[in-house]
């Protein structure tokens, strides 16, 4: 449930923090409460690492608004749930002894051709990457396209047993519910200055 906190003071008007452990994470959801309240709403909840789990986790943080989500974790259990918030429109930002910092410069030019190439594709990285450049343009496409990709090469390499399967261009459309989609949509309007009031066609 939320509940009123007690800080006032925030830069980032809707963020989340999440502590990613081997066998839970736990995630901080800081909002503005109503209009005119001087304290702002806070929900704290603990979640499984399971795909099913993080997905409804990620879902949650979107119907909120979320703008910005910070994750802290020790060794490489921050990557999954980075590129499934990642998958679902958020911008996570990993705090914890995972990062890879400014990192090699030869990999990072070899990912963002990649990205671009799997960008011309009829797959759920291209799409991924249409997405993203169609929102926050294509440098962004090209920089966020390029990590899942090292993911994906991470996991291949760190599991003998591993396989890739792609999700299809189609994941976003089969995956993200009609609630969403219209959350998201309101989101983009609000952010343009306008101020969205639905009402349905029947």
């Amino acid at each position: 449930m939320l509940a009123e906190s007690v800080e006032e003071d925030q830069i980032i008007a809707r963020v989340a923090a999440v502590d990613i452990g081997k066998a839970e994470l736990v995630c901080c959801v800081r909002v503005p409460g109503a209009e005119g309240a001087k304290r702002r709403l806070q929900e704290v909840s603990t979640h499984s690492p399971m795909t099913r789990s993080l997905a409804e986790l990620a879902n949650h943080l979107v119907d909120l608004r979320i703008e910005r989500v910070v994750m802290e974790a020790t060794s490489d259990y921050w990557r999954p749930v980075f590129y499934l918030l990642e998958a679902h429109g958020l911008e996570p930002q990993e705090q914890g002894n995972g990062s890879t910092g400014h990192g090699n410069r030869y990999l990072a030019r070899v990912l963002g051709e990649a990205a671009v190439i799997a960008g011309s594709t009829d797959t759920f990285l291209g799409e991924r990457y249409r997405r993203i450049a169609r929102r926050r343009g294509k440098k962004k496409a090209i920089v966020a396209v390029g990590r899942s990709i090292l993911v994906v090469i991470w996991h291949l390499l760190s599991d003998l047993d591993a396989g890739f399967n792609d999700l299809g261009a189609d994941h976003f459309a089969r995956n993200v519910n009609t609630e969403t989609k219209k959350r998201n949509h309101i989101r983009q309007l609000e952010a343009l200055g306008y101020r969205v009031t639905l009402e349905s066609a029947a």
